[in-house]
């Protein structure tokens, strides 16, 4: 019975990488099925993304271990997985279309990874999440409670054993702790292209602006306000005969597509950090 892995890894740009990876998994007895690198030249690193699958079964943690000499050897910052679907907890608040999105796709095999929890500030979308079969759990936030309400998401986190919490037009600000905490696990989907039309009715902002382009924008989230590193962004052609409910529609239509994809990648190793940007490899 054969296994899947994936290594995914970063260091500094130098002779012998590839052919250090490549010679390991040929000891281990390991076949390549897919890879991927970049280099980076302006940074100086390299990103190599190796899947590959092994004749027996193998666990993921003896792989790791036996991988550390070569990793210490190239100063290589790396990740050695198995085929486990990542678990996504869900966060929303009374806009549904995303997780709408991401539900039909969890059931329909094609995202990548397993939702398992939806959190919520409101009751509005507990139908839509219980009709999936989803556990809806109500966290209400104000400015006062705002702390107790990050630790009990927190909990939940650990309850779900969630590999990724994903921000499906949840309203409200993650306190700078907690989005430390969830370094490169959390990723946010922002309604427009990255820094344009924040804050209260964007669409209204971009029917004023006459705008030509409607688009979306999914990020890791990070203390800086929706100035996270980019993972995917999605655009559509307007003109000027979309009034802003039209543009309100549309622009739904690009948030669904963006993190969908944005969550299938991550949940498929194909995302690595690279400093504040990203590389994905699609």
């Amino acid at each position: 019975m054969t296994s899947t892995f994936t290594l995914t890894l970063s260091c500094p740009e130098r002779p012998g990488i590839v052919h250090a990876v490549s010679t390991f998994l040929f000891e281990q007895g390991c076949d390549i099925v897919e890879h991927q690198q970049f280099d980076d030249p302006v940074r100086g690193s390299l990103f190599l993304r190796t899947a590959f699958i092994t004749a027996e079964e193998v666990d993921a943690e003896r792989l790791s271990a036996a991988f550390e000499p070569v990793a210490d050897r190239f100063g290589m910052t790396f990740s050695l997985t198995g085929d486990s679907p990542q678990r996504v907890l869900v966060m929303v608040s009374k806009f549904g279309h995303c997780l709408n999105d991401l539900i039909f796709r969890w059931r329909a095999g094609s995202l990548g990874a397993e939702l398992v929890a939806v959190v919520s500030n409101h009751e509005d979308l507990r139908p839509m999440a219980e009709a999936a079969g989803l556990p809806y759990i109500h966290v209400p936030v104000t400015p006062t409670t705002k702390p107790q309400a990050e630790q009990r998401l927190l909990e939940l986190v650990d309850e779900y054993r969630a590999d990724l919490v994903v921000l499906a037009r949840y309203m409200q600000v993650l306190s700078d702790g907690l989005c430390r905490t969830l370094h490169g696990r959390a990723i946010n989907i922002h309604h427009s292209f990255l820094p344009g039309f924040k804050g209260a009715k964007p669409y209204h902002q971009a029917f004023d602006r006459g705008v030509k382009l409607v688009g979306a924008t999914a990020h890791y989230v990070t203390p800086d306000l929706d100035e996270g590193p980019i993972i995917e962004q999605e655009v559509i052609r307007i003109d000027h005969t979309f009034d802003a409910r039209a543009l309100s529609t549309v622009g739904r239509d690009a948030e669904a597509l963006a993190l969908s994809r944005a969550v299938r990648w991550h949940c498929e190793r194909r995302v690595l950090l690279n400093d504040r940007s990203t590389v994905v490899f699609r």
